[in-house]
């Protein structure tokens, strides 16, 4: 693929903003930053023949020119007098600017919306042109950064369309494209960089649509790799197991039990395993990690599970010291925090196999971590690490299995986009004995009768969160800080009140953390470091102030950490004065429904498809071609057709042999899949 540099007019320093605002140093990269829009403009002989919301093309000639500012606002801007009777302002510009722009006397031609004013009209911050075809009927404006010129863009994008051959081979199949009446890849994108007339949706849904087929090729590839990849069969006889849920004390639910099955059964195939297990929060999940980690040693290899934090990793160590505990399995924790005689005590224990199950953080991959027989690899939170450390955490195990977890409940669509290339396994349920959690909402202005009713609360020996986003005060952010609401309530609470954020010390935070499981201290302050790994089952009352600057994902996972005892318990979303209709329904939504894959669509939906599917890790590109915002639910429909088209052609070409596979082989290095579909092995 050419470099953006070989493009005519264009030399290193121009290269170096376009491949900014391309995001990538490609000619191609180029043609695929679409227009944000396409401006359409009508040339009218006089203001008053101006369409009311579109954009007009009219001749003016400047009269009077002079700085102004705005009694509302106090905002600064020029007006441009002219002798047509129309009014321009062009908003905090510059006199001096203003003036070459429009020199007295001369007729120049604006384009933007004329609105009636007085006996007059008005105009803001038009395009201006010396001559009429410079502001064309229809024009692609694209977003541009820094002092990247929209004439330096046009210009570069119509040298690129000029490098665009015709004779593309075709890799959608052709019975879609006569349904949509799509056109061909190299037209679309004409179609929208230089536009003969108004595009309509075609253009852009064949592009969207190409996209999403090379990412569900290269899935489908990464699927049929790991089907015959090979692995070893890890049976085991359950005796650990059976000691292990014994000391559970409870049985497993029926999703639990599917989900158990459907692992043991990967796992004691001669193939190595790449499962998904999704469960919302409090689904149990982690009794599915523990019993097929311990088949695993029952099978005579090792195991070792990885989360993201090292709060996170030692929840998890003790849940796992208990039940493996209890079936003779000694589990070493290794993490950052893990030094001296300890460190080498466990690291030699991994090394010679005589510690069968480890859990960590990121150490667990480090250099110098060698295991004697890794058999099965599980990741905590799998959304946190990126490819490059699952795969190292992978390698230290020859064929080694994974099991990947995650507490976000997945849509359909991003399972085809994210997780696409995997098994798998969901726990749609929650186990018996998990309290409903009422959820309520409140306005900041009622937060002093929050604080009394917390009081009494206190008093009667429950336990409660409170929930900020930032961590200190700053004085371009009105975001509630921590350690501002932990000094208000310590004030009000002394001695009962805990704290712990993110830029704490780990000693610190998890002391904080063990004062509030232990109940020496009733309520804790702090940010989002508890959406995952907390579990204190006399925590009843979750307080999340500023509600509606949290994603739902967030505020369910944070609502996850009550509920989980025996009292009833409530969540309190406490949001700030000024809703936006879109804040409003997100909050509403939670209120109405605990259901996480029920909010989690609802979270896709609002989103949108572009910004929810575009999550970046190493070697995934985001989706750059998706559809905007407004047309989600159709983004949606391009993924499942080009999940369900490139399952039929992977089925009848297997090898992208066939006129049509070696047509998706360059769409698939177009897309930059040839290199990510190796990434993707990692899960």
């Amino acid at each position: 693929m050419a470099p953006l540099a070989a493009l005519p007019g264009v030399g290193p320093k121009r290269a170096a903003l376009l491949a900014k605002a391309a995001g990538g140093e490609r000619v191609l990269d180029l043609l695929f930053h679409l227009p944000e829009r396409i401006a359409e403009r009508l040339r009218v002989a006089h203001p008053a023949q101006a369409p009311a919301e579109a954009e007009a093309i009219l001749r003016v000639t400047a009269t009077a020119i002079r700085p102004a500012k705005s009694r509302l606002t106090n905002r600064r801007y020029v007006e441009v007098r002219t002798a047509e009777g129309v009014t321009i302002r062009i908003l905090n510009g510059w006199l001096a600017t203003v003036e070459r722009q429009f020199p007295r006397g001369e007729a120049r031609w604006v384009s933007g919306k004329v609105k009636p004013e007085g006996e007059g009209w008005s105009m803001a911050n038009p395009e201006v042109a010396r001559e009429a075809e410079d502001l064309p009927a229809l024009e692609p404006i694209h977003r541009l950064t820094e002092s990247l010129q929209r004439p330096v863009m046009a210009a570069a994008v119509r040298a690129a369309l000029a490098q665009l051959p015709d004779g593309w081979p075709e890799w959608a199949d052709p019975h879609l494209l006569a349904r949509e009446n799509w056109p061909p890849f190299p037209a679309a994108l004409r179609a929208l960089h230089a536009p003969a007339a108004p595009p309509g949706a075609g253009p852009r849904e064949r592009l969207a649509y190409d996209e999403a087929l090379a990412g569900q090729v290269a899935l489908g590839l990464l699927r049929r790799r790991h089907r015959t990849s090979a692995g070893r069969a890890l049976r085991g006889d359950g005796a650990l197991r059976a000691r292990a849920l014994a000391a559970f004390g409870h049985e497993p639910t029926p999703d639990q039990h599917q989900a158990l099955a459907e692992i043991s059964a990967d796992l004691a195939a001669p193939h190595r395993m790449l499962r998904l297990l999704q469960g919302d929060v409090g689904s149990g999940k982690t009794l599915v990690a523990v019993l097929a980690m311990l088949q695993a040693v029952e099978a005579g290899a090792q195991a070792a599970l990885m989360a993201p934090t090292e709060i996170l990793a030692r929840q998890h160590a003790r849940t796992l010291a208990r039940l493996c505990g209890a079936a003779g399995v000694e589990v070493a924790l290794l993490a950052g925090s893990v030094k001296g005689a300890e460190r080498r005590r466990v690291l030699a224990g991994l090394a010679d196999g005589s510690i069968a199950v480890a859990v960590g953080t990121h150490a667990l991959f480090q250099e110098g971590v060698e295991f004697r027989d890794l058999g099965l690899a599980v990741v905590d939170e799998q959304h946190r690490f990126g490819v490059n450390q699952r795969l190292l955490l992978g390698a230290k195990g020859e064929g080694a299995d994974m099991l990947v977890m995650t507490a976000t409940p997945i849509p359909r669509t991003l399972q085809l986009t994210q997780w696409g290339e995997m098994q798998v396994s969901r726990i749609a349920g929650k186990p018996a004995g998990r309290q409903p959690i009422a959820t309520r909402i409140a306005t900041q202005a009622r937060l002093p009768e929050v604080v009394a009713r917390l009081g009494e609360a206190l008093a009667r020996g429950e336990r409660a969160y409170w929930v900020v986003r930032a961590i200190t005060g700053g004085e371009h952010d009105d975001s509630v800080a921590a350690e501002d609401r932990f000094r208000q309530l310590s004030e009000r609470f002394p001695g009962q009140v805990g704290l712990a954020h993110g830029e704490l010390d780990m000693e610190v935070r998890e002391g904080a953390l063990r004062d509030f499981a232990e109940g020496r201290t009733r309520l804790l302050v702090a940010t989002t470091v508890i959406e995952v790994g907390v579990d204190v089952p006399e925590a009843t009352i979750m307080l999340i102030e500023q509600a509606e600057r949290f994603g739902l994902s967030a505020l369910h996972q944070l609502r996850g950490r009550v509920g989980r005892g025996a009292r009833p318990s409530s969540c309190l979303l406490v949001h700030s004065e000024h809703l936006s209709e879109k804040e409003k329904e997100r909050l509403l939504i939670l209120r109405d429904t605990e259901d996480g894959f029920v909010i989690a669509e609802a979270d896709l939906r609002l989103r949108g498809a572009g910004e929810a599917l575009g999550t970046r890790q190493a070697g995934q590109a985001t989706l750059r071609l998706a559809l905007p915002e407004e047309d989600a639910a159709r983004q949606r429909d391009l993924i499942e057709i080009a999940n369900t088209d490139a399952e039929a052609l992977l089925h009848q070409d297997p090898a992208l042999r066939g006129p049509r596979g070696e047509a998706v082989r360059l769409l698939l290095r177009l897309f930059g899949k040839d290199e990510a579909a190796a990434y993707l092995k990692a899960g």
